[in-house]
């Protein structure tokens, strides 16, 4: 298995969200864990059912509007993005898609409505700065306090940052392929599948699994790779020789596809069509 970055390589975007994508925790948890906000959910569920705000925006609206987070700085979210748990093995992903394999390259994007401070901070490293779209704010020279958001990429912003990079890299939509983990990567997800793209779920979040494309549930970032790789045509026994290559044989994995079912009420008995109990 030759690995090798050929110029005239077929040309993928690999773009992930990163709040429990790349992360076990949600960043605006650890932020409020800095700051000694409480009820940071509570405060989050009610923008969700009030629709002020798309999905995955709340944070930024927090951040602006409540009084509770209007002390935020910059300092803070570098800090809070020092606090967030990352999943296993991000640098070999980042690294294997930056090599690229015989035939194919892969360019690597964070596109999320976590701060941008947040993100860099816990990828510092990892992911070039330059390759990062979070939620950006403007803030006052002199207090450092935030005065504004400038970009937040949630809903349909996602769609938005996403294009733009697919035109940057001069990308094709359908050499696109996007990460995400909940209700807030929905737009984007449709969007990519719309234009032939390859969707990826990595939680079992019911509505983005009827989406995505391919779901993988596991605890390393790495685990991506798997339907990446098959999406160009590899077999499972050359997969596995690039876990191995790295030092992580794959144990366990299981192929399966789930059917979600609620049938009937389960307190009404069941008669077969055509029985005497059917026809009372």
């Amino acid at each position: 298995m030759a690995i090798t970055h050929v110029g005239d390589a077929r040309h993928f975007l690999v773009a992930s969200d990163f709040d429990q994508t790349l992360s076990f925790n949600d960043s605006g948890t650890v932020l409020s864990e800095l700051l000694g906000v409480s009820a940071f959910e509570r405060k989050v569920e009610g923008l969700r059912q009030s629709n002020l705000v798309h999905q995955g925006g709340e944070l930024a609206y927090l951040i602006r509007h409540d009084p509770e987070f209007r002390g935020v700085r910059r300092e803070h979210l570098i800090e809070a993005g020092r606090g967030v748990r990352l999943k296993n093995h991000i640098p070999a992903l980042v690294d294997f898609l930056a090599t690229g394999i015989e035939g194919y390259r892969y360019s690597f994007y964070v596109v999320s409505a976590a701060p941008r401070e947040v993100i860099e901070s816990a990828l510092e490293g990892i992911v070039p700065p330059d390759h990062i779209f979070g939620t950006e704010f403007d803030y006052d020279e002199e207090t450092g306090e935030i005065r504004s958001v400038r970009q937040v990429p949630a809903g349909y912003g996602k769609v938005e940052v996403l294009e733009a990079i697919e035109r940057r890299l001069g990308i094709s939509p359908e050499r696109t392929v996007y990460v995400g983990d909940g209700s807030s990567d929905v737009h984007v997800m449709l969007h990519v599948n719309n234009r032939d793209g390859f969707t990826i779920a990595v939680s079992e979040n019911k509505l983005l699994t009827r989406i995505a494309q391919r779901t993988v549930l596991s605890d390393s970032a790495l685990s991506v790779l798997v339907p990446i790789l098959r999406r160009v045509g590899w077999r499972s026994a050359a997969i596995r020789a690039v876990f191995e290559s790295f030092g992580l044989p794959l144990r366990e994995w299981d192929r399966v596809r789930t059917d979600w079912l609620t049938i009937g009420d389960a307190h009404v008995p069941f008669a077969m069509p055509g029985s005497p109990d059917a026809a009372r």
